[in-house]
C-alpha cells in the first residue's frame, strides 16, 4: 500500500486526501477547527505529507486527534469554572501554528536536504527534532487538559504553594502523569512508522518532559508580563525548545559513545 502511494506524485496525493479530509470536517457537527483553521491545517498538512510523506502525516493527525480528544475532557465541567480552551476547544490559524511551526520547520529542512540542497544538518536530527516538536506539544496540552480536569492538587512550577486549575504555570500529579505518558505514545508512532528509532523515543520523551516544565515556569514568570506573550508564543517556545533538547540529547549520546 505504501509502495502505491509512494509512486504517485505527493503533490496530487496531499492535496486531493487533505481536500477530502477538509470537507468532511467542515461538515461535521463537533467542528475541531475554525474555518480559517480548516484552511491553515490544510496547507499545513500538505507541507507534511510533501516532505515527510505518510509517515510524517501520521505523526501530524495523532498529534491532531488525540490532542482534540483530550482538549474536550471534562470541557462541561472546564467552561462552567472558566478554564477552558476558547470557542470549545475548536483550533484556529493561532492554535495550528503554535503547536506546529517548529515542527513545520523541521520538515522544510528535510524537504530542502532531499531536494539535492548542501544542509549542515544530519536529516536524522531533523527527523528526531519533527517528532519531539508533537511529543511536546501534545504532552503539553494533554497535562494541562487531564490537570485542569482531574487535577486534585495543583501548584505553581516555581514556588509549589497551592493555586486553583487553570492558573498559567500551574501542575499537577495527574496532568503530568498524562502528559508523559501522551508523550510516550505519540514517539511510538514516530518510531513505528520508520522516523526515529527507540534510543529517538527517549530523547522524545525526556525533551518533552524539560520542555512541558521550562514551558510551565515561563506561564508563571513570564506571560503575565508581557501581552505579546500568548499562549500560542508560549507553544512556539514549548516546541522549539522539546526539539532542541532532543537534538542536544541524542548528540550528547553520541559523543558520550564515540
Amino acid at each position: 500500500m505504501s509502495s502505491l502511494i509512494d509512486s504517485v506524485n505527493p503533490w496530487l496525493v496531499a492535496v486531493g486526501l487533505n481536500t477530502i479530509l477538509l470537507g468532511l470536517a467542515w461538515i461535521a457537527p463537533k467542528k475541531l477547527l475554525t474555518p480559517a483553521g480548516l484552511f491553515h491545517a490544510w496547507f499545513l498538512a500538505i507541507l507534511i505529507w510533501v516532505t515527510l510523506g505518510w509517515q510524517g502525516y501520521a505523526v501530524v493527525m495523532f498529534y491532531f486527534l488525540v490532542g482534540s480528544g483530550v482538549t474536550r475532557i471534562g470541557m462541561a465541567q472546564k467552561e462552567a469554572e472558566g478554564i477552558a480552551e476558547k470557542r470549545s476547544g475548536a483550533r484556529g490559524p493561532e492554535n495550528v501554528w503554535g503547536s506546529a511551526l517548529t515542527g513545520a520547520l523541521c520538515a522544510l529542512g528535510v524537504g530542502i536536504i532531499n531536494s539535492g540542497f548542501l544542509v549542515p544538518i544530519p536529516q536524522s536530527l531533523l527527523l528526531l527534532a519533527y517528532v519531539a516538536s508533537f511529543s511536546t506539544k501534545l504532552a503539553d496540552t494533554t497535562a494541562s487538559e487531564v490537570g485542569k480536569a482531574y487535577g486534585k492538587s495543583t501548584f505553581l512550577i516555581t514556588t509549589f504553594q497551592p493555586v486553583p486549575r487553570g492558573t498559567e504555570g500551574a501542575v499537577s500529579l495527574e496532568g503530568t502523569l498524562a502528559g508523559i505518558v501522551a508523550s510516550v505514545a505519540i514517539a511510538f508512532v514516530g518510531w513505528g512508522v520508520g522516523l526515529i528509532d527507540l534510543l529517538g523515543v527517549a530523547w522524545c520523551v525526556l525533551a518533552a518532559f524539560i520542555a512541558t516544565n521550562l514551558e510551565s515556569v515561563i506561564g508563571a514568570t513570564l506571560q503575565s508580563k508581557y501581552t505579546w506573550l500568548t499562549n500560542e508564543v508560549v507553544n512556539i517556545f514549548n516546541t522549539l525548545i522539546g526539539a532542541i533538547a532532543s537534538v542536544l540529547l541524542a548528540w550528547t549520546w553520541i559523543s558520550f559513545i564515540k
